[in-house]
């Protein structure tokens, strides 16, 4: 993965703010969309990422047809656990040409949805939007022989990594300086990353945003309040389930 920050980013809801280098605000009209990236967080580890006519989801999960006029154009799973692959949140997403992805062991899932199967270390398009997939596991619920998959999301060098469910693992050093926002699990009972290690993790992965996901409910804000000082070098952007920021790029 040849992967580089995109470097000044701003975050904007409505109104967007631009911060140059000189560190001066400049605001600009909303209606200057073509170059912003809408990201909402869905239930869980769910997650929809907007681009101009491109939109692309990571383990939808857990809504009926309420995004049923925003179909997908890429759906990305992580791996086959009941909280990250919801069958009947995908069917409701499809359209002509979407593309669904999943760990190449997810054979039967592959074959349901005419899905294309993957290992971490490898890389596709989705329209302009670069997609690598890389390493996702844990012990024994995530076993690193099954292959699953977390995603970076490479928009005109605007990175997003999502975690999936992961460990504090040693090949997210190769990610490190080339992410832009990292959406990490927070659990707890995720047997994922948890406390300390999600510090950890990030003071590797060196992103400039952080977005806690796959949180149980008050663990977000019981996290971010514990770990505030250690957070202070990222900007943390809380999002509740459901709700959306965008990142002018």
């Amino acid at each position: 993965m040849n992967l580089t920050k995109k470097g000044k980013i701003i975050i904007s809801l409505g109104v967007l703010v631009v911060i140059l280098g000189a560190g001066i605000p400049i605001i600009v009209s909303s209606v200057a969309q073509d170059s912003a990236v809408k990201l909402t967080l869905l239930d869980n580890a769910g997650v929809m990422i907007e681009f101009q006519e491109t939109r692309i989801y990571i383990d939808p999960y857990n809504f009926g047809n309420e995004y049923e006029d925003k179909p997908a154009d890429a759906i990305l799973i992580t791996h086959e656990h009941g909280d990250h692959y919801d069958p009947d949140v995908m069917e409701s997403l499809q359209k002509e040409g979407t593309i669904n992805v999943f760990p190449a062991i997810m054979e039967a899932e592959i074959a349901r949805f005419d899905g294309m199967g993957v290992v971490p270390e490898e890389s596709f398009m989705v329209g302009s939007i670069n997609i690598s997939t890389f390493y996702m596991y844990t012990s024994n619920s995530h076993p690193q022989s099954s292959n699953y998959t977390s995603y970076i999301i490479d928009i005109n060098g605007f990175t997003i990594f999502h975690a999936g469910d992961s460990y504090n693992l040693v090949e997210y050093y190769e990610l490190r300086d080339k992410i832009d926002v990292a959406m990490l699990p927070v659990g707890p009972g995720c047997q994922t990353m948890a406390e300390q290690d999600i510090i950890t993790v990030l003071s590797v992965i060196r992103p400039t945003y952080y977005i806690p996901i796959h949180f149980a409910e008050d663990a977000d804000e019981t996290f971010l309040d514990t770990y505030r000082d250690s957070l202070s070098d990222y900007k943390v952007v809380h999002l509740s389930y459901f709700s959306s920021r965008r990142f002018w790029i």
